[in-house]
């Protein structure tokens, strides 16, 4: 069975549309506008084998924080929508990434419950056309839109870029290894009997 979602999101300040497949070979076309987010998003599914298109058409003239957001967003709602009932999955899962002097770790559960704990310093206000600020933010919007438990940290770096990138990197590989069908597995992954 396909565990694939596609998502249209379209408001007043943007229009953008996700398509996801979580059993892909790591194919990215994004194009958000935003080039440093682009080149994020690319990380995330080719290191975690998912096949994804990002759309997006936002007011880049005010600025990208509208279209940032959205993408999150409109990311999570396609993770959640994949994903079905979750039966089967792995459900937890962690990666560690090393971007040369720079280390992340991120640690899923996709539970059914949002939560996001995220810490990383960065010591610019941006990296490219893209506010560091709004690196945590799409964390957290993942992650209330995905309804999962979603912890991310730099443990050390000197490179925003770096940084950054350890951690898109991490979230790919992390929720690669969580959304995965343990053959073992013949219901979902909860005592409750329900995510």
């Amino acid at each position: 069975m396909a565990r694939t979602a596609h998502i249209h999101r379209k408001t007043n300040e943007t229009d953008v549309s996700v398509f996801l497949d979580l059993d892909g070979r790591g194919y990215a076309e994004v194009n958000t506008g935003i080039g440093f987010y682009d080149h994020m998003w690319g990380h995330v599914a080719h290191h975690g084998l998912f096949d994804l298109t990002i759309r997006a058409a936002g007011d880049l003239g005010v600025d990208e924080h509208h279209t940032a957001e959205d993408v999150a967003i409109a990311f999570g709602q396609a993770l959640n929508a994949a994903l079905g009932d979750r039966a089967g999955i792995v459900r937890m899962a962690d990666a560690w990434v090393a971007m040369d002097e720079s280390l992340a770790h991120v640690v899923v559960d996709l539970s059914g419950r949002p939560y996001a704990v995220f810490n990383a310093a960065f010591s610019s206000p941006r990296i490219g056309e893209l506010s560091t600020s709004l690196i945590a933010h799409a964390f957290e919007s993942i992650a209330v839109h995905g309804r999962l438990n979603l912890h991310a940290r730099v443990l050390y770096g000197r490179d925003d870029h770096h940084k950054a990138e350890a951690l898109f990197k991490a979230l790919g590989r992390a929720l690669d290894a969580a959304t995965l069908i343990d053959p073992r597995r013949a219901g979902v992954p909860s005592t409750k009997g329900m995510l």
